[in-house]
């Protein structure tokens, strides 16, 4: 029908023009047997209702895919496009989704395995572990799990370290370096120190808890932490089950930025990329552990229930 459509009244080499039935009569003598009445039919139906609502819904489907990194499934797209839409308007359907992503040939991100980067050193003292494979805290700033991964660039290798609250998985702070040595991950503690710092949160009797790696167990990671009233904790040696949190998180990022926008040239290029990242999956990223909200919404939500000290001292 399109192609009757598009070369109907078209000139030909005699500059006549092209006619619908020509163009049928053509067609059927090549095997696509079609008759001028069924295409005048077609041109002149009106859409269905499924068909107007469908050429509604697909560049709306197409943009929330777009706008968070091509990673989205069928399911997420479908709570970000009713998360969008006015409470009086009617729900849309999952499988409605499924199926325009299915017909835009869009699809989610499939996560890879993840390469260790944990270089234990056996003369370090080791802290005990105070999480026993615990990563479900009940307020935020009582459990901070981290961990660094790695990017390969045109110019080396780049090491990326991130610090992330157990209680809505958001992550707090984050660094990125050309080594691998004990500053990388002393610049991620400060940056999420400043993080609760500038939002009035104490940090105080923080459970910061990471792998055996030699950057967390050396004596200025240890100094750094006690500093601030934070305790240490640490898992067993070659168990990723007792730091699965961290690698939650190091795979979302492989998956979502690093593997899907690369291949990336040098430190700063993966700096800015890390940036935008982080600040979508905080607060744009609909996480399933939150209920399917951004992990920002999930630790606003909680401190909106807590009660006001000032209402609650002045009533003692």
């Amino acid at each position: 029908m399109r192609f009757i459509g598009e070369h109907a009244g078209e000139r030909h080499g005699d500059g006549l023009r092209w006619g619908v039935e020509t163009i049928c009569d053509q067609l059927t003598e090549l095997g696509c047997k079609i008759a001028p009445a069924t295409y005048y039919e077609h041109r002149d139906r009106r859409p269905s209702k499924r068909e107007a609502r469908d050429a509604e819904l697909k560049p709306m489907v197409a943009r929330i895919h777009a706008e968070n990194y091509g990673v989205y499934g069928a399911r997420k797209v479908w709570l970000q496009l009713n998360r969008e839409r006015p409470e009086a308007a009617p729900p849309i359907a999952r499988c409605t989704v499924e199926r325009l992503m299915g017909e835009l040939g869009l699809r989610g991100a499939v996560r890879g395995k993840i390469k260790r980067t944990t270089v234990a050193d056996p003369a370090a003292k080791r802290p005990r572990d105070l999480v026993g494979r615990q990563f479900a805290p009940l307020a935020p700033d009582r459990l901070w799990v981290a961990d660094f991964t790695y990017v390969s660039t045109w110019a080396g290798w780049v090491y990326v370290a991130f610090v992330i609250d157990a209680y809505a998985r958001r992550i707090i702070g984050w660094r990125t370096s050309t080594s691998m040595t004990a500053q990388l991950v002393l610049d991620a503690i400060e940056h999420a120190v400043w993080t609760r710092a500038r939002e009035g949160r104490d940090v105080t009797g923080v459970i910061q808890h990471h792998d055996h790696g030699s950057q967390y167990t050396s004596v200025a990671y240890s100094e750094r932490l006690a500093a601030d009233g934070i305790r240490p904790s640490m898992g067993v040696v070659g168990s990723s089950y007792d730091n699965a949190l961290a690698e939650t998180v190091n795979g979302l990022y492989k998956t979502e930025l690093i593997r899907a926008r690369g291949p990336w040239r040098t430190i700063e290029q993966v700096e800015v990329a890390t940036a935008e990242w982080v600040d979508w999956f905080n607060h744009r990223r609909l996480y399933g552990y939150c209920g399917d909200i951004p992990p920002a919404e999930m630790e606003a939500a909680y401190y909106t229930r807590q009660p006001d000290p000032a209402i609650v001292g002045s009533s003692n």
